[in-house]
């Protein structure tokens, strides 16, 4: 009955990656209690939420549960799976269908494209589900050793080797969880095959478009390519806005991980590393980024460090993504 816990602590001072990857076998494996997808869905929160712990590796449930509404709008709304769940429908089902109804939203519209308000609104909702049902159950799975979590201050703390385990084996945690997410829910939904969901489950977290990125950079930066500096002017060189570590390590859009760039040096890096030189670059206007008094700027970069960048180069690396690009 972990799931009705309303406090979890951390067990174990170290784990080795052969520790936590036995723990996490058996959270993808039969022997782990799934009776909806929950559990998957809260570790893609994680994952996509790595780069933004604090000093102590919390996460607030605001962010996670902002993800968890994300992932599940985009499956139930825009790819019709309405089946998450063995038995009685999934909670997050009926919140997200009862606000698509009651606001008239057609089954095409993404969760980034919603209102700001309905998206607090679903994210709240979904918050307190997740407090019922999915924090503690994924905790007991895991039995304490990936992360702490209290409802009192509504925060996760991550056990800073189970972190440091997951950025180092991001790439394939992604791919295991996307396969076992894709697996329950053709077992629940009449679709064609798991190779059609696999696709779906993969990209659900990606945003539909990155233009207001494109707006608050124009409006804080000259119109000029980050990488070969010429201006983004002219129909051969419209604006770009192009994930600085790719989106496909990195599974989450972060202002300081975007740059704006032109149309040839967009699709030419495509899911390249830019070359290092440029890391003092994007630290440096990262740096002008964080003196800025606009609020929603300070609120993006709010748990921003230059080692964040750093780290992502070399995990990603790490993880794969050793070709080097370079303008």
């Amino acid at each position: 009955m972990s799931h009705l816990l309303k406090v979890g602590e951390l067990k174990g001072t170290y784990h080795t990656d052969e520790d936590i990857w036995r723990t996490f076998t058996i959270v993808l494996s039969s022997k782990s209690v799934k009776s909806s997808t929950y559990k998957y869905a809260l570790i893609k929160a994680i994952i996509e939420n790595l780069y933004n712990v604090n000093e102590n590796y919390e996460l607030s449930y605001n962010q996670l549960a902002y993800t968890f509404a994300k992932v599940y709008w985009n499956l139930i709304v825009h790819h019709n799976l309405l089946h998450q769940n063995r038995g009685k429908s999934a909670k997050v089902v009926s919140i997200i269908k009862e606000e698509q109804e009651r606001n008239s939203i057609p089954p095409e519209m993404v969760f980034d494209k919603l209102d700001d308000t309905l998206q607090v609104k679903l994210t709240g909702k979904i918050k307190t589900t997740m407090k019922q049902n999915v924090f503690g159950a994924l905790y007991g799975d895991t039995q304490g050793m990936f992360y702490a979590f209290d409802h009192r201050t509504e925060t996760l703390r991550l056990h800073p080797t189970v972190h440091t385990f997951m950025l180092k084996y991001q790439r394939l945690i992604i791919h295991l969880t996307n396969y076992h997410m894709a697996a329950m829910i053709e077992s629940l939904n009449e679709v064609p095959s798991i190779n059609y969901l696999l696709e779906k489950v993969e990209y659900i977290a990606q945003r539909s478009s990155l233009r207001p990125f494109e707006k608050l950079l124009l409006s804080h930066f000259n119109a000029q390519c980050f990488y070969c500096h010429k201006p983004l002017s002219g129909q051969k060189r419209t604006t770009h806005v192009d994930h600085f570590i790719p989106w496909s390590f990195v599974q989450s859009d972060q202002v300081w991980n975007l740059v704006l760039s032109c149309n040839t040096c967009n699709t030419r890096k495509s899911d390249k590393l830019p070359v290092r030189r440029f890391l003092d670059d994007i630290m440096e206007r990262n740096e002008t980024l964080q003196q800025s008094n606009d609020t929603h700027i300070k609120r993006l970069m709010e748990n921003y460090h230059d080692n964040k960048v750093l780290m992502l180069y070399e995990y990603s690396m790490k993880n794969g993504f050793d070709q080097i690009w370079t303008p």
